[in-house]
């Protein structure tokens, strides 16, 4: 049986772990695009930035629960990645997010053709669409049936992730 809840419902009702892959270079048309554009042009990360993210993190962090992703991706860094890596997972680590990279530089992916996804619980898999532009376009909230792969994925890309501020003290770009 299906969840019949939106992803922003299930965001805010898991109970213990809410899990998120990554796998594109570029998400710069689905986020905070005026930040990106100051990034772009060498400004200073603006007062407020991502304060938002930062809290509703908190909110789940402070009661025990954990928020963590794993970002498949290789070098060079694209400029988008370089700004979502030194801003926004930087920053969004101060609401205790965790953050892992799987670089696949120098070693092929072995995670299966997978997109991006949240797991909440180990039972709820949203699959999150982007289009050629990087732009989100929606989600799907996948049968409970699935969960089992989606689990998979996750678990074989944290066998293989490292945590992303020992990997940013190596290649901050």
């Amino acid at each position: 049986m299906g969840s019949s809840k939106s992803l922003a419902e299930l965001f805010d009702t898991f109970e213990r772990e809410a899990f998120r892959l990554e796998t594109l270079d570029d998400y710069s048309n689905s986020g905070n695009t005026d930040a990106y554009r100051a990034f772009l042009a060498g400004e200073s990360q603006p007062d407020g930035y991502n304060d938002g993210w930062v809290e509703e993190i908190r909110s789940h962090t402070s009661k025990g629960k954990r928020v963590y992703r794993v970002h498949i991706l290789s070098r060079p860094l694209t400029p988008y990645l370089r700004f979502e890596l030194g801003w926004g997972y930087r920053k969004n680590a101060m609401g205790g997010e965790e953050f892992f990279i799987l670089d696949t530089t120098d070693k092929p992916n072995q995670i299966e053709r997978v997109g991006d996804f949240w797991l909440f619980d180990s039972v709820n898999a949203a699959v999150m669409n982007y289009d050629d532009n990087g732009t989100f376009t929606g989600s799907e909230i996948l049968p409970d049936s699935r969960a089992q792969e989606f689990i998979g994925y996750r678990d074989r890309a944290l066998s293989q992730a490292v945590p992303f501020a020992e990997w940013w003290a190596k290649y901050e770009e």
